[in-house]
């Protein structure tokens, strides 16, 4: 058999949270210590509805209802103005029942919990996950231990795993084995002491590419400045890294070009006078072999004096003067040039060369040079190829960027991932030996340079290769 027992309202005096009883029109009758605390300027004849938000009165005055004749409680989440205060409350809504005079009254017990700080922090943690969602940067947490417990779709993206692939794992699976024991020791101890770690790190994607990032951690804390976990947040160094490759190739085609100079004084001289001394033994000897002999090496010296004639017409600047140049005119007489070769014989070319392109203040038969070479390499590499397809495909246009933009397309066989960054260097060749000196290219490059231009190249290996030139308009 149960014991009833009734408790006095004092005992709701020990509630943090602010307790009131209201009567079926809303009065309040009685509240706690901690609504007293609020309540400033508390007056007779208040009706709690008034301290509701107006467009939530409706769902309170519902609560009330449930409570006062179905007998049932209700949660609700609304905003009070409760004495000078603004609040985000937590309100439980429940029958309650007092005896006046012998007369049972129908009342409501409403406790009303401040949730504001903890709605603010709720936001405040809302915006951040739209950010961190929504940022190009990519973003990692990671527990105590180093274990991710947390990336953004920017983060899957750059590395190329999934979600589920991440959660869980050390971010070590990245790491490329390039940084010794000290590197991370020393990042360790700076995130765990609760500092912040700044540094630039190599990681390797799922397809094991790389990819270069400026990584920011640090460390989350609680309340009491323990660490709880780590925030990481990557910035893309690609464009970095790709101008800093450019620079460096600046830098070495400027020091071959000194180099190259040096090369042509120095062995020029000798190069001559071996030249002219094969040149009167052939007179002076009537041995079939020796003449033989004598003419290959001739011809090798030839050979050789081509290719310091290439360095050093990309050494020194040029003596010819610039004149304005009509780069359609200088285009066709280009693949003229290359067509009266034998070896393009069975090359189609095809031209789109737009008419309304400006005269460039050119060296005329530098920026031949430039096209016969961009041509003859893509007629080899057709050839070569041993396709149906044998096509060149010339454009020429204006761009929006106030520059003559002409490309070269050809259906050869591509140049491979590797060689790409090497197309432009001195002596580098991928044709068979006595078939290329590999000066072609890096004179092009030269050239192009000189008229203030960029050269630039893509090419999928087994399928072809696309040069693309720009050239300033200078008005």
């Amino acid at each position: 058999m149960h014991k009833s027992f009734s408790i006095d309202f004092e005992f709701f005096d020990f509630f943090e949270a602010m307790c009131f009883i209201i009567d079926e029109n809303g009065l309040i009758i009685r509240y706690n210590k901690s609504a007293e605390r609020v309540i400033t300027d508390q007056k007779a004849n208040t009706l709690f509805p008034d301290f509701v938000e107006e467009n939530e009165k409706q769902d309170f005055a519902k609560a009330m209802t449930s409570a006062l004749h179905l007998r049932q409680s209700s949660n609700l989440c609304s905003k009070l103005r409760i004495g000078n205060k603004n609040i985000i409350a937590e309100l439980f809504i429940c029958p309650f029942t007092s005896f006046n005079n012998e007369k049972i009254r129908k009342e409501c017990f409403v406790q009303v919990k401040d949730i504001t700080q903890k709605k603010e922090r709720e936001d405040e943690l809302q915006r951040f996950f739209y950010v961190a969602e929504n940022t190009v940067n990519p973003l990692q947490i990671t527990d105590t231990e180093g274990k991710m417990i947390y990336v953004n779709p920017a983060f899957l993206k750059v590395s190329g795993y999934s979600r589920d692939e991440l959660i869980g794992e050390n971010p070590r699976i990245f790491g490329n084995k390039k940084y010794g024991r000290k590197f991370w020791t020393e990042m360790w101890d700076t995130i765990k002491s609760g500092k912040v770690w700044i540094g630039d790190v190599e990681n390797i994607k799922k397809n094991g590419e790389a990819f270069h990032t400026q990584l920011l951690i640090s460390p989350i804390l609680d309340d009491q400045q323990n660490v709880t976990g780590y925030f990481g947040i990557h910035r893309d160094l690609s464009d970095k890294k790709t101008l800093e490759k450019q620079l460096i190739h600046t830098q070495k085609m400027e020091s071959i070009g000194t180099l190259a100079a040096g090369i042509a004084h120095e062995v020029g001289n000798p190069l001559a006078s071996i030249s002219a001394i094969v040149q009167v033994a052939q007179r002076y000897t009537t041995d079939d072999s020796v003449k033989d002999k004598l003419e290959l090496v001739k011809n090798q010296v030839n050979r050789i004096s081509k290719i310091i004639r290439d360095l050093v017409d990309f050494s020194r600047p040029s003596n010819f003067e610039l004149q304005l140049t009509d780069i359609n005119k200088n285009i066709s007489e280009a693949v003229e040039i290359t067509k009266v070769g034998v070896k393009a014989k069975d090359v189609i070319f095809d031209m789109d060369l737009k008419p309304d392109i400006p005269r460039l203040h050119l060296v005329a038969d530098q920026i031949q040079q430039v096209f016969v070479n961009i041509l003859l390499n893509a007629a080899d590499a057709i050839l070569e190829s041993q396709k149906k397809e044998k096509k060149i495909i010339i454009k020429s246009e204006q761009s929006h960027n106030n520059e003559v933009v002409i490309t070269f397309k050809d259906t050869g066989t591509g140049i491979s991932d590797e060689n790409i960054p090497k197309i432009f260097e001195p002596f580098f060749t991928t044709k068979k030996e006595g078939k290329g000196t590999g000066l072609g290219l890096w004179v092009s490059y030269g050239i192009v340079k000189s008229f203030q231009g960029e050269i630039k190249v893509s090419s999928v290996y087994g399928q072809g290769t696309t040069f693309t030139i720009y050239l300033p308009i200078h008005n």
